[in-house]
């Protein structure tokens, strides 16, 4: 890891005796980097504080270290490309964008060096039967609604709508059948016009809390009193479509981008991990490799 040193002294005796008057409010600090170079070649503090902007972290220190070793990187990448003589003509992105000269060479580089074993129906099909959980469809839920509106930062009125629920609510254990008409007259959601009905939902579309209470019912139960950050709900769960597992074949180019693309990255790391080994870098401590970890 880089040494990092940060001032938080004071230059005045004003600034001194406004710390002690103030001590739980602490002033930004400078980040102390020292001079970092690659083989020799210096990567600027000018550099490395524009490309800060592109690594946002919870301090300076980090994000300046991020952005250091993005620079660094990026500087071997480009003295190899040249050392091998790689030559590349810029392409352009599916909206048209041009890549700068540099940028072109960085792909070139990877292209050439950076070998991407491709996975055989084999492999495809172990992965398909190891992870079967991620190829099933989600379920889907048909559901009614109540909702008693209120928001949570308005105590006496979140409080009105929880009493309202669970009056509604002490109604439809004595009267499940009345639901569809509770919903019409008393609902503060536009699907009271249709007896409360929600139509299909599917994980992700409403909040956690009205979904955790949901997967919970079974086909025609109604819910205890539900809190989300729109008020106070009634569920009824009307009926449940399990997920499905999706066929091998519908999958298959799918697992072969995940892998090759999971490889990729796998195999880049390491050729930038040899790199990073080779190299003479100070300013900033990086983990390199001396020989490959994986063939």
């Amino acid at each position: 890891m880089v040494s990092i040193v940060i001032d938080r002294t004071t230059h005045t005796q004003e600034g001194h005796n406004h710390r002690h008057e103030h001590a739980s409010i602490q002033s930004a600090a400078p980040v102390i980097m020292p001079p970092v170079s690659v083989n020799g070649v210096a990567i600027s503090r000018k550099a490395i504080a524009a490309e800060t902007q592109n690594f946002p972290a919870a301090n300076p220190g980090a994000a300046w270290h991020a952005a250091t070793r993005a620079l660094v990187i990026r500087q071997l990448l480009l003295e190899e490309a040249r050392r091998l003589a790689i030559a590349a003509e810029p392409q352009a992105d599916a909206d048209g964008r041009l890549e700068t000269d540099e940028d072109a060479l960085l792909r070139a580089l990877l292209e050439c060096e950076v070998k991407i074993p491709r996975a055989d129906e084999e492999m495809l099909r172990r992965f398909y039967e190891n992870n079967r959980k991620r190829f099933v469809t989600p379920p889907l839920f048909e559901a009614d609604h109540i909702l008693i509106a209120a928001r949570r930062g308005d105590a006496a009125a979140f409080a009105e709508a929880q009493a309202r629920a669970a009056s509604l609510a002490a109604v439809l254990v004595r009267e499940p059948e009345r639901f569809e008409g509770l919903a019409r007259d008393c609902s503060d959601c536009p699907s009271r016009e249709v007896g409360g009905s929600l139509g299909q939902i599917s994980p992700g579309d409403t909040t956690p809390e009205f979904e955790a209470a949901l997967v919970g019912l079974t086909p025609g139960e109604i819910s205890a009193p539900v809190e989300t950050r729109y008020g106070v709900h009634l569920i009824r769960l009307v009926r449940k479509i399990d997920g499905s597992l999706l066929p091998f074949e519908a999958v298959k180019g799918r697992i072969g981008e995940y892998l090759e693309e999971h490889v990729r990255r796998q195999a880049t790391a390491q050729y930038i991990s040899l790199l990073i080994g080779r190299a003479d870098i100070s300013g900033i401590a990086l983990d390199g490799a001396a020989t490959p970890l994986v063939q």
